[in-house]
């Protein structure tokens, strides 16, 4: 008889886990890092540009939505897998790739076969025990951000030596070998549930309307994800335009945001001692503040301070998402999956639309635009927590 596994969370599971995630999600990153050499060897130009990452991320909207809610009714291994051999095929294509609707065809459907990494942290929630499973998140995720992050400074330092197919190429590998490594490490789970795929894609969507505490979490991340992605899509030309910097410059630009996955595991045991609401409010207000500092920053010609405002905005992005992912698989253990559909389907939505709302914004109002917006979606993300109960902490 099929039935949930007892929870065995290795230091050496985790790791594997945390590894994979930030392989796999690094995929949605390399266009954005390379927007700026990709669209003009493509034949994309002006606002047209920001499709390079706007459908990478629409392709993994779709795979979060019609794919991860798979979890629940899927043996998890093997879903994983079956992503991350496609993540493999779609990486490789975009390398072989010569003309712009194959490119853009091939990134959606990389970013699709992506979502592997929102299979493998509601796989991690079930396998942590209780007490430790913010930590054991919060260590995952940290995994994920790291991967979000190197992701850009890898692809301007291949592109500079390589040029930018090369990061596809590594990455192909980096897939193919993940897939043998999971194949070998990770354990089954097969789910108890018993619904048709119709229900089930029905069953994610009817938890996020009909619970407030699910939509809510949805709106403080859909928010900060939003800004997120607005800095980490015009900061690349800023930092060509106003600053000189090259591939080399702006990889170590990045590198200095990839503090902010040191936030991750400290937001995890916060939320374990019941402290989500405070550490909400401080997220939601460190966004704001990230885009005062940078917008500051820009004008003076600070360097480092801007790169110490893309630190705060990182942590703040992935406390609020660590605490958000605590109360959530907290709430329904047998819907994981589709909660995490649901949840992750509406973020990226946000992140795909607002990565093109940023390459406009920069276009026709500078940085001072970018910033200005950024900063307005962690205001009213605040606005609405203000709303916020405290028993509305629980995700029910």
């Amino acid at each position: 008889m099929n039935t949930e596994p007892q929870p065995v969370m290795s230091p050496r599971l985790i790791s594997i886990i945390s590894v994979a995630c930030g392989l796999m999600v690094s995929n949605l990153y390399f266009g954005q890092a390379l927007i700026g050499e990709i669209a003009p060897a493509i034949h994309l130009s002006g606002g047209a540009a920001g499709l390079v990452v706007t459908l990478t991320q629409l392709g993994y909207g779709a795979g979060l939505f019609f794919m991860v809610s798979l979890a629940d009714i899927m043996e998890n291994r093997r879903l994983v897998l079956l992503m991350t051999v496609g993540a493999c095929l779609g990486d490789l294509g975009i390398f072989f790739a010569a003309d712009p609707t194959t490119f853009l065809i091939l990134s959606c459907f990389t970013g699709f076969c992506s979502v592997g990494a929102q299979v493998l942290v509601p796989l991690a929630a079930h396998l942590a025990p209780e007490e430790s499973r913010g930590r054991v998140i919060g260590h995952v995720m940290a995994g994920l951000i790291t991967g979000i992050m190197l992701a850009r400074p890898a692809a301007n330092c291949l592109a500079a030596i390589a040029g930018w197919r090369a990061i596809y190429a590594v990455s192909a590998l980096s897939m193919a070998a993940l897939a043998v490594m999971l194949a070998k490490t990770l354990p089954e789970r097969r789910p108890t549930a018993r619904l048709r795929y119709g229900e089930l894609l029905r069953s994610s969507l009817s938890l996020l309307i009909r619970t407030p505490g699910i939509r809510r979490r949805t709106v403080y991340q859909a928010a900060l994800f939003a800004a997120f992605n607005m800095f980490w899509t015009a900061v690349p030309l800023l930092l060509t335009r106003r600053f000189g910097l090259g591939h080399l410059g702006i990889a170590i630009f990045a590198l200095a945001g990839a503090g902010g996955a040191f936030a991750a595991p400290v937001a995890g045991r916060l939320g374990d001692r019941g402290h989500v609401r405070a550490g909400t409010a401080v997220a939601l207000l460190s966004c704001v503040a990230a885009f005062a500092v940078a917008g500051w920053a820009a004008a003076s010609g600070a360097l480092v301070t801007l790169a110490a405002a893309a630190v705060l905005l990182d942590a703040a992005t992935q406390v609020n998402q660590v605490l958000g992912q605590r109360v959530l698989y907290s709430s329904h253990p047998e819907a994981r999956g589709r909660i995490n559909a649901a949840y992750m389907t509406a973020l990226f939505l946000s992140g795909a639309l607002s990565s093109l709302l940023a390459t406009f914004s920069f276009q026709y109002g500078g940085w001072t635009a970018t910033a200005c917006a950024g900063a307005a979606a962690g205001i009213g993300a605040f606005l609405f927590f203000l709303t916020e109960r405290r028993e509305s902490d629980q995700a029910g």
